[in-house]
């Protein structure tokens, strides 16, 4: 069965094509399942590069449409990616409950810190950060909002050398998702940035091999998803290769995430 939960759209500023072109693509590579998971807006449009709050029921009433319009050859889920942030509970659980959407998916591109300061996870300068941003998931993981951690290592896409705090934020991630039966996403967007020279060697800067070993060796449920922000990315050379690479890890791969 071939599936995808992490799907783009021009929607937001960094993806193009729209709700439907990847809905086609999805068609025509025989995936069972589509699920659209873009980045969700605040009301108050902080972070940037997702759609403006004020599209939101757009985009819903969209997916919404081609999952009716399809049913008969595909199966449509309508999701967001988002963040988790402890003051946004009643936001989470509207768009669950007021707005039915399928699901959310953990995508903690920033996170907030002790001085309720938002601090972007690709720019860390110091790898205690790590922990934060592992505290921050951890957090998220348990509230039950949503359905899996995307890119869950993406922190090492920071250049900073292997430490101590590097093995503890796999620990924490890798022992929560345990605990609470969580799935982590394999993400063939990691694979598509290509390798490039890190202070530690030549490496993607995700998917970590040190991380997936202590996934792969706790049997943690793994979602190979495309994180696709054009259609040809829908199930392309890359998804292919996240599947080779995952089972050549041992990872326990899942395809259904309800």
């Amino acid at each position: 069965m071939k599936t995808n939960y992490h799907t783009h759209t021009s929607r937001c500023k960094h993806a193009k094509g729209s709700a439907k072109d990847y809905l086609l693509m999805a068609i025509e590579k025989n995936l069972s399942i589509l699920g659209f998971s873009d980045h969700a807006p605040y009301s108050d449009d902080r972070f940037g590069l997702r759609m403006d709050f004020c599209e939101l029921e757009d985009y819903i009433k969209e997916v919404e449409m081609l999952k009716n319009e399809y049913k008969n050859e595909i199966t449509v889920k309508s999701g967001l990616e988002i963040e988790y942030d402890p003051k946004e509970k009643d936001y989470y659980e509207k768009l669950l409950n007021d707005y039915n959407l399928d699901y959310l998916v953990l995508g903690q591109h920033f996170y907030i810190n002790q001085n309720n300061e938002p601090v972007n996870t690709y720019f860390l300068e110091d790898t205690s950060l790590y922990l934060d941003y592992a505290k921050t998931v951890i957090e998220g993981m348990k509230t039950g909002y949503f359905k899996f951690l995307a890119h869950p290592d993406v922190v090492f896409i920071n250049d900073m050398p292997w430490d101590s705090n590097c093995d503890k934020f796999c620990d924490l991630i890798v022992s929560a998702s345990k605990e609470n039966d969580f799935i982590l996403e394999f993400n063939a967007n990691g694979l598509r940035r290509g390798e490039r020279d890190f202070c530690d060697g030549s490496r993607y800067a995700y998917p970590h091999k040190k991380f997936w070993d202590k996934v792969a060796k706790e049997n943690i449920k793994v979602v190979i998803n495309s994180d696709c922000h054009s259609p040809e990315q829908v199930w392309d050379k890359y998804v292919g290769m996240a599947y080779d690479i995952a089972k050549s890890w041992g990872f326990n791969i899942i395809n259904q995430i309800f």
